[in-house]
């Protein structure tokens, strides 16, 4: 092994990016949201509830969907400590008719919601051999079709009220390179991408703004089992990030609320990735080849 491909050593010099402003800091002044409502799906845990904490202390109206009912209730318990106000709703984004209904009761609570955040997503790690059909379709229902049902909705209510808007659609960085193991997500995510360059020029001259943000690695206590397994798979992930750590939920925070901010409006069509600069990571030699059945630690294919 040559110098220059040698693993780092503690003497490289080798410091990472520096952790961000403390939690409860802002990246935006104070009350840039107050009087704004801001609509975010699946927002009752993880990357969604860490979102929208961060509108919430910049004095957003919250709107929170989910379909599971003791989701919203933790969310509406954390985020009002944030001094927000907050309404959930129960909402499955795979039916338009529940979104418009969600809607409706973001009207009545606190008017029509200036912000969309479409977090609400599904995922799980499958050999692409072995997904049913089902598992593909409800994949890119929840991904990619309720992603599109809730911006519809929203630009509709916005288009027909003559008022501007900001959409907010995250993505996964597969959307660009593919994802072994997750092909029915990382097609889904595709879509969403492409859903933020199409309607970025569609809806711009109605005064709607649409961009997308894709999350790197933000450990979280609401992760699902596949992810926590995949990562304890690794002893320790901040050497495993360009970045040398992992990120902070409220650095994902602050990137949506500048995207969504009137510090923003110029920005439209653009998918901005939070991961330092994880998912362009490459090494000087590949290393060899593990089909995605080994990694999962299945048996060789056999026809059912």
């Amino acid at each position: 092994m040559t110098e220059e491909t040698q693993a780092p050593t503690p003497d490289d010099a080798v410091i990472g990016l520096p952790e961000p402003p403390a939690l409860g800091a802002s990246a935006l002044p104070a009350g840039t949201y107050a009087g704004t409502t801001v609509f975010v799906t699946g927002g009752g845990t993880g990357l969604g509830k860490a979102i929208a904490t961060e509108f919430g202390r910049l004095g957003a109206d919250l709107v929170i969907a989910s379909r599971k009912e003791d989701h919203l209730k933790a969310a509406r318990e954390a985020l009002e400590e944030t001094g927000a106000r907050v309404r959930t709703v129960a909402c499955d984004i795979r039916e338009p008719e529940q979104i418009a209904a969600a809607f409706d009761a973001a009207e009545e609570a606190f008017g029509l919601p200036g912000v969309l955040i479409n977090n609400a997503a599904a995922n799980f790690p499958v050999p692409a051999e072995d997904m049913s059909p089902n598992a593909w379709r409800t994949v890119v229902d929840i991904t990619l079709n309720g992603t599109y049902f809730c911006a519809r909705e929203f630009a509709r209510r916005h288009l027909a009220a003559g008022a501007p808007g900001s959409i907010v659609n995250i993505g996964a960085s597969y959307a660009w390179t593919g994802g072994p193991g997750f092909a029915h997500s990382a097609a889904a995510k595709a879509g969403v991408k492409n859903m933020v360059e199409t309607l970025a020029v569609e809806w711009g001259p109605y005064g709607i703004q649409i961009n997308g943000l894709v999350p790197g690695l933000f450990p979280h206590e609401d992760m699902t089992a596949d992810i926590k397994g995949n990562l304890a798979g690794t002893h320790d992930k901040d050497p495993c990030q360009p970045a040398m750590r992992v990120g902070r939920l409220r650095e994902l925070g602050w990137a949506a609320t500048f995207l969504a901010s009137p510090y923003a409006r110029f920005v439209s069509g653009h998918t901005m990735v939070v991961d330092g600069a994880n998912w362009q990571r490459r090494g000087l030699v590949n290393p060899p080849v593990v089909t995605v059945r080994r990694q999962m630690g299945k048996e060789p294919f056999e026809m059912p």
